[in-house]
């Protein structure tokens, strides 16, 4: 419940356990975009292959989720519900959560009331440079029409909010229907479920809030970038999915984009009220090193096991499976 009622904490997780089923874009390549496909596939499809890691003859499979996908797209692999029929164990995505107990969350619900807004009754015209600004209103008219008291808003909670509308508008969703499925298998399989996420301590969670509530955030550049994305990248967002749906993982390598996922989670990871938290910092590093100690655990004690990761933590010189492969064991990237 709480999480929910701190979207400002979620929101500095590079991977929530929410979160991590959502899948943000892979890192961008410098190479040119192809012309944009202008219709989304709509029924079943099966998505990407998997990817294999191997120990001996023990076997961690592993899929890429991915998002933004088409709203009305049916997600099935035979591959992947061969495979979990065949698992011992299922690793849940990596991420991280506040933690603070149930009653002392109760607690803090008088002192959530206005966190979204800018300090001092601030509105983004005040806050946002004039040509952000500018270039902000004909999007919220498209978007997300006449509603001003989103104005009042941080930016940051502004650019979440247009770029779910305009997704929305052009078809696409958060993808949740896959992670639903897999889930939906594991529970009927009665497959082990492992929580390989990690917990940040809170000294003082209360005072979290209000130092949050008063600081300014450095959230200019993530509601930038957002807007940058939503000029540019709609048709590219179609084309993406689309490449994910069949399994076409060089194609979506190959889109160039605005990424303000980066710029929204260093807003908030760099603000003061999180530097004052000595349990909340290094959490990305420390995200990725309890995922690998759960792989080790579980390769260790499984011939198979089957795991998630957003897929643009699967490519790339920092992605998981480097770091897997640093550690010694043998990976194969799907054909």
């Amino acid at each position: 419940m709480l999480k929910r009622l701190l979207p400002t904490f979620c929101l500095l997780l590079p991977l929530t356990t929410a979160l991590a089923q959502e899948a943000t874009s892979p890192t961008p390549t410098e190479e040119a975009a192809p012309q944009p496909e202008t219709i989304l596939l709509v029924g079943q499809r099966p998505g990407p292959g998997l990817w294999k890691v191997s120990k001996g003859d023990h076997v961690l499979w592993v899929f890429g989720s991915y998002s933004p996908l088409p709203l009305k797209m049916e997600w099935r692999s035979q591959q992947v519900e061969s495979i979990l029929a065949q698992s011992q164990e299922y690793l849940g995505p990596p991420g991280a959560h506040g933690h603070v107990g149930f009653f002392r969350g109760l607690t803090l619900l008088p002192s959530l009331i206005g966190i979204k807004k800018n300090p001092d009754g601030a509105t983004l015209k005040d806050v946002l440079p004039a040509d952000v600004y500018a270039r902000w209103q004909p999007l919220k008219t498209k978007y997300l029409g006449k509603d001003d008291s989103i104005e009042r808003e941080r930016p940051i909670f502004v650019a979440d909010a247009l770029y779910d509308a305009a997704l929305k508008q052009a078809g696409l969703g958060k993808g949740y229907d896959v992670s639903n499925k897999i889930n939906a298998i594991v529970k009927e399989r009665k497959i082990k479920k492992t929580d390989t996420s990690i917990a940040l301590e809170m000294d003082d969670a209360s005072k979290m809030v209000k130092d949050f509530k008063k600081s300014s955030l450095a959230d200019t550049a993530c509601f930038d970038k957002t807007l940058t994305r939503l000029e540019s990248d709609l048709d590219a967002m179609r084309v993406r999915a689309n490449a994910w749906a069949k399994g076409d993982l060089e194609a979506i390598q190959k889109l160039s984009y605005a990424d303000q996922e980066a710029e929204c989670r260093d807003a908030l990871r760099n603000a003061d009220f999180v530097k004052n938290q000595k349990n909340w910092q290094n959490v990305q590093q420390r995200v990725q090193d309890a995922w690998l100690t759960a792989v080790d655990k579980a390769l260790d004690a499984n011939t198979t096991s089957f795991a998630m990761l957003r897929l643009s933590d699967l490519i790339g010189p920092d992605s998981y499976l480097t770091a897997l492969k640093a550690k010694g064991y043998e990976v194969v990237s799907p054909d």
